[in-house]
C-alpha cells in the first residue's frame, strides 16, 4: 500500500469518526509537527535512544527524541509517558504512524488486556496488579505499549506499574537490548507477570485467614468472603486475557522470525502466567466452596439458636403451668372461706354446729381434687 493511499484511508477514517484523537480544543493554536507548545506540561517520564544495545542519548522532549532517532541509523527509541495529553499522543501518532484506534484506546484507558497489530506496529494493553498489605486489597494499574520497528512507547495512566526497573535491567544487559523492541516488550511482560506472584501469595494468605475465622464463628466472615471473591474475579480478568496475549505472540514466532532467545524468554513468561491463571481459578473454586460451607455453618448455628429458644419457651410454659396450677389450688379454699366469712344473718349453716368442719373439709376436698387433676396432666 502506497503512502498516498494510506494517508487517504486515514483521512476517510477521521471523517467517519465524530471525535478524532488528535482534535484540538477550540481556540487552541494548531501544533506544528515535531514542535511542542511551550506552555504545555510534558508527560515524558524517560526517553532514550539506543544503538547496538547501548544508550547513546537521553532527549528531554519528544521533538529532541525525533531528531535524535532520525540522526542515527539503526537506532531505537524507548519513550515512557505518564498520562499524556491528546497533543502528545497525536504528535507520536504522526511521527510513528500509530493507528488512531490504538491512540484513542491509549487516551481513554480502562481497557482489557489485549494485543492488536496495525501493519508493522503492535499495540498491547497490560493490567498490572499488586497486593496492599495494610488494607489486604488488590490494586490494579494499566499499561499501554506500542512496539514498532525502531521504537517502543509505553503509556501509563497511574503510578503503577513502574517499569523503570525494566529499563535498568535492559540497559545492564546490552546483548538482550540489542535484540530490539520485541525484547523490551517481552521484558515488560515478564515484569508484569512477576508482579502477580505477591498478589497470589497475599490472596492465598487471606483465604487461609478466612477459613480460620469461619470455623471460629466470627460474624463478618460472609462479607469478607464476598469482598475477596470480587478481588479474585478482578484479578482473573487481568491475568486470563493476558495469557491469550502471550500465546498470540508465541504463534507469531515463525511468521515474524522471532529470535530464538526471545522465544525461550517468552515461553518462560507463558509458563509463569499459566501457573498464576491456574492458581486464580483454584481460588475461585475454593472461595465458592468456602461460601457454601459458611452458609451451612450459619444455618446450623441458626437452627441451634432456634432450638435453644424453643427449649426455653417450653421451660417457660412449664413454669407458667406450675404457677397457674398452684394459684388455682390456693384460690379454691380462699373462695370458700370468703363466702362463709361474709357473716350475713340469713346465711345457711351460719349457726350450724358442724358448719366450720364442713367448710374446712370442703376446702380440703377441692384442693385435693385440683391437685390430682393437675398432677395427671403433668402441670405440677
Amino acid at each position: 500500500m502506497s503512502d498516498h493511499t494510506f494517508r487517504s484511508l486515514r483521512s476517510l477514517a477521521k471523517l467517519r469518526r465524530p471525535a478524532p484523537v488528535s482534535a484540538i480544543a477550540p481556540g487552541a493554536i494548531a501544533p506544528v509537527h515535531g514542535v511542542e507548545p511551550a506552555a504545555a506540561v510534558s508527560s515524558l517520564v524517560d526517553s532514550a535512544i539506543y544503538l547496538d544495545g547501548d544508550r547513546i542519548e537521553s532527549p528531554t522532549t519528544l521533538a529532541e527524541t525525533y531528531r535524535s532517532l532520525h540522526s542515527h541509523e539503526k537506532a531505537m527509541a524507548w519513550i515512557g509517558l505518564y498520562k499524556p495529553s491528546q497533543h502528545e499522543l497525536g504528535s507520536l501518532a504522526d511521527e510513528f504512524g500509530l493507528h488512531e484506534l490504538a491512540v484513542e484506546d491509549a487516551i481513554l484507558a480502562h481497557q482489557r488486556p489485549k494485543i492488536e497489530r496495525y501493519d508493522d506496529t503492535l499495540f498491547v494493553v497490560l493490567r498490572a496488579a499488586w497486593y496492599v498489605d495494610e488494607t489486604e486489597d488488590v490494586e490494579f494499574g494499566e499499561l499501554h505499549v506500542f512496539v514498532g520497528r525502531d521504537f517502543v512507547l509505553t503509556v501509563r495512566h497511574g503510578d503503577q506499574p513502574d517499569i523503570s526497573p525494566v529499563r535498568r535491567r535492559m540497559e545492564s544487559n546490552p546483548d538482550l537490548l540489542r535484540l530490539g523492541p520485541e525484547a523490551i516488550l517481552y521484558a515488560i511482560l515478564d515484569r508484569v507477570v512477576d508482579g502477580y506472584a505477591p498478589v497470589v501469595a497475599g490472596l492465598a494468605n487471606d483465604i487461609d485467614e478466612i477459613e480460620t475465622e469461619m470455623f471460629s464463628g466470627q460474624t463478618h466472615v460472609s462479607r469478607r468472603i464476598h469482598e475477596l471473591s470480587r478481588e479474585v474475579v478482578d484479578f482473573q480478568r487481568a491475568t486470563r486475557p493476558l495469557l491469550q496475549v502471550v500465546r498470540a505472540l508465541m504463534n507469531g514466532f515463525e511468521k515474524y522470525r522471532t529470535d530464538e532467545e526471545l522465544q525461550r524468554y517468552l515461553r518462560d513468561v507463558e509458563d509463569h502466567l499459566t501457573q498464576v491463571v491456574e492458581q486464580v481459578d483454584e481460588f475461585r473454586h475454593l472461595l465458592r466452596d468456602i461460601l457454601t460451607v459458611n452458609a451451612t455453618l450459619v444455618a446450623q448455628q441458626q437452627n441451634e439458636e432456634m432450638k435453644a429458644l424453643s427449649e426455653l419457651s417450653v421451660q417457660q410454659n412449664d413454669e407458667v403451668k406450675k404457677i397457674s396450677s398452684w394459684a388455682a389450688i390456693l384460690f379454691a379454699p380462699t373462695l370458700v372461706g370468703t363466702v362463709y366469712g361474709m357473716n350475713f344473718e340469713n346465711m345457711p349453716e351460719l349457726h350450724w354446729h358442724y358448719g366450720y368442719f364442713v367448710a374446712l373439709g370442703l376446702m380440703l376436698l377441692v384442693n385435693v381434687t385440683l391437685y390430682v387433676v393437675f398432677r395427671r396432666r403433668r402441670w405440677i
